[in-house]
């Protein structure tokens, strides 16, 4: 990148702040931190994380930089961490939203890039591995580092700076977002959320971090397959309904969903995903099952797709497959204690925060600009967005969500901090002597 000068004395004393080596600090620390009891999975029939210890951490990180810190949780050691900067009361207020919870690690045999220890955050060239890096502790350390840099260089702001860090964010935020949002009444005029947006490779200097301004939806799926035991010897005889779940797969998997092109359609299109297939009883190898259960998830919903018609498109493709076997029988449903999450409306890229956003993102990055996009997965910026408030989404990890060695760029990570202190700065104005 060239060396053009875009910044004010001010912005660059704040920058100084912001450093690999300070964001390395935090990030190895946030990683670690009550692992692996945060780990949060999607699976509605297994217990939930706890990430009690993340948020005593996290908590005092932002009352060490001045913020009033509250915590609320609706269960049992799940507190959602909420700090704040009151500014002059001139200016509005913005909310930096991150979560507190990561995907588990069900395969720590696989993480070779960090000993086999998921949560040991181990460096390799400008790359740190590590359980959480990507989503999204490393995230998190990028933006609480903006905070620090602002309070160190002494700013004061116009407008209030909130910290909104939330619970049960892998499991579509019912403890988290959605409890604050519904039930504590927690609001803010704009919203960032620190998760991964990022593309490229650092090494060619050709990556960037898209704006994600709208996000699509998803929901899980279960379609049970119903046929007639016998006995195995008698095959003849049998409706096996592995078989014939076996066969619908093909067709559930390319199948096509009813909707209306939007404007960002995301870089997944309305698609499953097969997630588990169960079927046979234990003590029951001598027949044949006559019961297979399909748990697929349904990704990358755009506005005007439903529960309902979800359910429809796939009754459509299951009742085509099998309308030469009258003895097959099949239901389609949500599954059990699972939410469905709707796609949301854009936020207008001339509305704040995506103006602030852009401005500061070409300052820094030599004057590009962010690629608005629809992100393809649930953060919290769906529940924000619900509860009315501009939320967008933009930060330095990859939207490749890896099970295994998951990773960020700390080259990003670091631009991540400079561009969320210059924004902070710029939505809520910073306090002069002649407006003070």
């Amino acid at each position: 990148m060239t060396n053009i000068k875009t910044t004010s004395e001010l912005e660059d004393r704040v920058l100084s702040h912001i450093c690999e080596e300070h964001w390395l600090k935090l990030s190895k620390e946030l990683i670690r931190t009550g692992q692996p009891r945060s780990g949060d999975p999607l699976d509605p029939d297994l217990p939930p994380g706890e990430e009690e210890a993340i948020a005593m951490l996290v908590a005092g990180k932002l009352e060490a930089i001045g913020m009033k810190v509250e915590k609320y949780e609706s269960m049992p050691h799940r507190p959602n961490v909420v700090g704040v900067i009151k500014g002059s009361g001139k200016g509005p207020v913005l909310m930096m939203n991150d979560h507190l919870d990561t995907y588990p690690v069900v395969e720590p045999h696989k993480w070779d890039k960090t000993n086999f220890d998921p949560f040991n955050a181990t460096r390799d060239g400008d790359v740190l591995y590590g359980r959480g890096t990507s989503d999204t502790r490393g995230n998190m350390a990028s933006a609480i580092l903006a905070a620090q840099a602002l309070v160190k260089e002494g700013v004061k702001l116009e407008g209030d700076l909130m910290y909104c860090f939330c619970v049960d964010e892998e499991r579509n935020g019912t403890h988290g977002s959605i409890f604050l949002t519904k039930e504590i009444g927690i609001t803010a005029d704009y919203s960032i959320t620190a998760e991964p947006t990022a593309w490229g490779t650092v090494e060619d200097n050709n990556w960037g971090m898209n704006l994600s301004t709208a996000n699509a939806g998803h929901c899980l799926i279960e379609i049970v397959i119903t046929g007639e035991k016998a006995h195995i010897w008698r095959p003849d005889t049998s409706k096996n309904a592995i078989v014939e779940a076996a066969r619908l797969i093909p067709s559930i998997e390319k199948m096509k969903f009813n909707h209306t092109e939007t404007d960002f359609m995301g870089h997944t299109p309305p698609c499953t995903t097969i997630v588990r297939i169960r079927g046979g009883l234990s003590g029951e190898m001598e027949f044949s099952p006559d019961e297979c259960t399909i748990t697929l998830a349904v990704v990358g919903i755009v506005p005007g797709m439903s529960m309902g018609s979800i359910i429809r498109d796939i009754n459509e493709v299951i009742a085509t497959e099998l309308n030469d076997s009258s003895s097959i029988s099949f239901e389609v449903k949500k599954v059990k204690d699972s939410l469905f999450v709707e796609a949301t409306e854009p936020v207008p890229i001339n509305e704040e925060p995506c103006r602030s956003i852009s401005k500061v993102y070409s300052k820094l990055m030599d004057g590009k600009i962010p690629i608005p996009n629809r992100k393809n997965a649930f953060n919290d910026t769906i529940r924000l967005r619900e509860a009315g408030i501009n939320a967008v989404t933009i930060g330095p990890g990859e939207d490749g969500w890896s099970p295994d060695n998951e990773s960020i760029s700390i080259t990003k990570a670091v631009m991540a901090s400079k561009i969320y202190a210059l924004t902070i700065m710029e939505i809520l104005k910073v306090q002069t002597d002649e407006n003070e």
